[in-house]
């Protein structure tokens, strides 16, 4: 009898991956589908559109107008010097805009789970998940990348750093590992909001909050927040270490050169646990009843 059992577990299995792969694949295309909507209505309004997204470019540049301000009464901020600072601040806007244009709306979770419209999100026979993060999905938010995505353009033609290749291949790791580790913070911060309902500043503190801090170096903050960030919340794997390894300076915390290549790791850690926090806020909810 246990023979048999175990071959009927073993038989299942395959049926399991399987039906967790289609799941995948069906969340996937759901939310392709949701954001295919949402584009075409905001092309219905162009204007509209250009005038949001140049709106997003310039306030999130006011940002780094911020930091060159700064420059203009010190020569180095931390002992990083004002290029360096940029490639910092460039990875991480970039990171950042990657993943708040694909998740950005997960914020908005704890005002559906407080009005009881995520009732209606759970009887549709799609991915939860899928849905949240494609509603509204906002194109404009492509202003953030583009920002980011030209200082991180000047921080590379003027900073003046022996290429190699491992340096060349760091550069869109680092940035999608951390659009990765920024887009599991997300996720984390909404299953909260099962029990929350109203924690979206929180979240906040950790997405937006969190892209700020990594837009200074490491060395002007206490090494207890270091430590937090680094080994509690995984922010530094997003821009500080492996930018600190393409400008060839020491690592905070005396950590090994190898961290720098930890990022894509780091995010698949992340995504583990968001995915184990998704379901256990998602099992928790419990209707308004409205």
């Amino acid at each position: 009898m246990a023979e048999v059992r175990v071959e009927r577990a073993v038989a299942a299995e395959p049926g399991i991956a399987f039906a967790e792969r289609s799941r995948l694949v069906e969340g996937v295309r759901a939310y392709g589908l949701i954001v295919a909507m949402w584009l075409r209505s905001t092309m219905a309004y162009r204007a509209s559109f250009v005038m949001t997204a140049v709106g997003n470019f310039v306030a999130t540049g006011f940002d780094f107008v911020t930091i060159m301000l700064m420059f203009t009464h010190v020569d180095v901020l931390g002992g990083f010097t004002l290029p360096e600072v940029a490639l910092l601040y460039g990875t991480s806007a970039t990171a950042f805009g990657l993943a708040d244009l694909v998740l950005g709306s997960m914020d908005r979770l704890g005002r559906r789970v407080r009005d009881g419209t995520l009732d209606t999100l759970l009887v549709r026979p799609v991915p939860v998940l899928a849905q949240v993060a494609a509603d509204r999905f906002a194109l404009r938010r492509l202003g953030r990348i583009t920002q980011g995505l030209l200082v991180l353009g000047y921080a590379l033609m003027v900073l003046d750093i022996g290429w190699t290749p491992l340096k060349v291949a760091m550069l869109p790791m680092m940035v999608l590992s951390g659009a990765a580790v920024f887009g599991a913070v997300f996720v984390v911060g909404a299953a909260f909001q099962f029990f929350a309902q109203d924690a979206s500043e929180v979240q906040n503190a950790f997405t937006y909050g969190g892209t700020t801090l990594l837009q200074y170096p490491p060395s002007v903050f206490a090494k207890d927040l270091v430590r937090g960030v680094t080994f509690v919340v995984p922010l530094a794997f997003v821009s500080w270490l492996p930018a600190l390894y393409v400008l060839g300076r020491d690592y905070p915390l005396d950590l090994p050169r190898w961290v720098a290549f930890l990022p894509p790791l780091v995010a698949a850690g992340c995504w583990v646990l968001a995915a184990l926090a998704w379901r256990v806020g998602l099992r928790s909810y419990r209707s308004t009843g409205s």
